[in-house]
């Protein structure tokens, strides 16, 4: 018996389903560090109506801060089930972190966009190592019956950081200047990167697996080719595209294809980048189906809510940053209630609910106008953030615990993968949708009255999502062999 199976053993044979101390303090530093790299990613939300003024970009443009870093996400983390794999837990934390630090450094003295956009380029790419590194880790150290409690409680740093974003980021724009939203950042991710670096273990053993490297570039033009395809939609309709719209969707799913009969043939000899065996399990198909569309949703309304605040009803970046901090201080309150609630009761009595919530939420906002008040919009985002803690959780924990354990690499990849994809789908398909509707509406398209129309039209698509979501949600069910030990091989278990 290997050492990793050892501890696993212990973790799952004490009828009180305890944690040992080691493995708890590795989990507490990936969650101060994701705690960082996420409140990072929605910072910009707030920011992108200030830059267009101060570095001169339309909407189109400078929604590519926040794009670009989720599209990274997106090339990046199909690796990571092959980096965790292949390179120690400790050494591949200090990877992350420090490609995170350093983007962070160089965003703070970028002179220009362009730079700005490499640095939130070079943060994602510590950023999409952080993720799945942290739900693999909890996949493999935490018992199955406990699992849905310990998501419960991740739920309270993951949810409060986005939420916590655009509050700090509003306060810092008003009285420091928008460099100052990532020199406040630095001193945090330099600290989390020294103590990791000194207090993390190695939680599973490495293999000499190697990479394919054709896998890598047909990742980039697949993913990458589909979001700009969508991007390059608003920047024509605005005249400022050069590119035919065409043309990037065409890339894109030529090598999508080819992506993923490289894949289906590679994982026979187990040397697949995106081992899409996972894809066996109805249950996690299923819950990545529903996490495509939420997170969609969640990072395009994000995006759009701020635009709307600041643009129509004319709040300042601290007041359109409170919009966000109420739902996420809920999401976190709700996670360990949630949690509990899974590992009693499974997740249709969630996830139901949830999606249906969320729904009420997105419809909330169709009905947006130039007199909306800032209570509307904090009540249509709660109900939002409240159905999205009663649905990602049971999702994403019956997902992957729904998986072979030899899998969980990569069904965190893929779960990451495939949300940041959506995320950065969403974040372009709602600003194109709004510059559409914008520019054909019979006014200005800046003015106050063409952004409500690109506005209600964007939540009339995410309201007809929405459906998607609930439909999808209906089929949720926990995995049947959620009590047996996570192991790659069966362990006795005490009585």
């Amino acid at each position: 018996m290997t050492e990793s199976t050892r501890l696993e053993t212990d973790g799952v044979a004490d009828a009180g389903d305890r944690i040992e101390r080691r493995h708890l303090q590795v989990i507490g530093v990936l969650l101060v560090a994701s705690f960082v790299v996420i409140l990072n990613e929605t910072v910009m939300s707030i920011a992108i109506p200030v830059l267009q003024v101060e570095l001169g970009v339309p909407p189109s443009v400078g929604q590519w801060l926040t794009t670009a870093f989720m599209l990274t996400m997106a090339v990046i983390i199909p690796l990571t089930g092959y980096l965790i794999q292949r390179i120690p837990t400790r050494t591949l934390f200090t990877l992350a972190m420090s490609l995170f630090t350093a983007g962070t450094l160089i965003a703070f003295a970028a002179p220009g966009f362009g730079v700005l956009l490499i640095a939130r380029i070079v943060q994602a790419s510590g950023t999409a190592i952080m993720l799945p590194l942290l739900m693999t880790t909890i996949m493999t150290l935490v018992p199955p019956a406990r699992r849905g409690a310990m998501m419960g409680n991740i739920s309270i740093v993951i949810a409060v950081a986005p939420a916590l974003g655009p509050t700090v980021s509003g306060f810092i724009l008003d009285h420091f200047g928008w460099r100052w939203i990532f020199g406040f950042v630095a001193p945090f991710a330099l600290v989390t990167l020294v103590v990791g670096a000194r207090f993390l273990v190695s939680v599973s053993e490495t293999t000499t697996a190697r990479i394919d490297l054709l896998s890598v570039p047909l990742a980039v033009l697949g993913f990458g080719g589909l979001v700009y395809g969508l991007v390059s939609i608003g920047e024509s309709a605005q005249g400022s595209s050069t590119t035919p719209v065409w043309l990037p969707f065409l890339i894109g799913a030529a090598a999508m294809f080819g992506f993923i009969a490289r894949q289906t043939r590679l994982q026979r000899e187990d040397r697949a980048l995106l081992d899409l065996r996972v894809f066996g399990s109805r249950q996690f198909t299923i819950a990545v189906v529903a996490m495509l569309v939420g997170m969609g949703t969640m990072m395009g309304t994000f995006i759009i809510v701020p635009y709307f605040a600041q643009s129509v009803i004319h709040l300042d970046p601290f007041e359109t940053g409170l919009i966000t901090l109420p739902g996420g201080l809920l999401m976190g309150l709700a996670g360990p209630i949630v949690g509990r609630i899974y590992d009693k009761r499974g997740p249709v009595v969630l996830v139901i609910p949830g999606s249906i919530l969320v729904s009420v939420g997105v419809w909330m906002l169709t009905a947006v106008s130039t007199s909306t008040s800032l209570w509307w919009l904090l009540l249509s985002n709660m109900a939002l953030c409240l159905g999205l803690a009663a649905t990602f959780t049971p999702l994403m924990t019956s997902g992957l615990g729904s998986v072979a354990p030899h899998l969980y690499a990569h069904g965190s990849a893929v779960v990451g993968t495939f949300q940041q994809v959506a995320g950065a789908a969403g974040t372009a398909l709602f600003v194109t949708v709004m510059t559409v509707v914008s520019s054909r509406s019979g006014d200005a398209a800046d003015s106050p009255d063409a952004i409500v129309e690109g506005v209600r039209a964007v939540f009339l698509v995410a309201g007809i999502l929405s459906f998607v979501l609930i439909a999808a949600c209906l089929f949720v069910r926990k995995p049947a062999d959620a009590a047996e030990p996570a192991g790659d091989a069966p362990v006795d278990v005490p009585a």
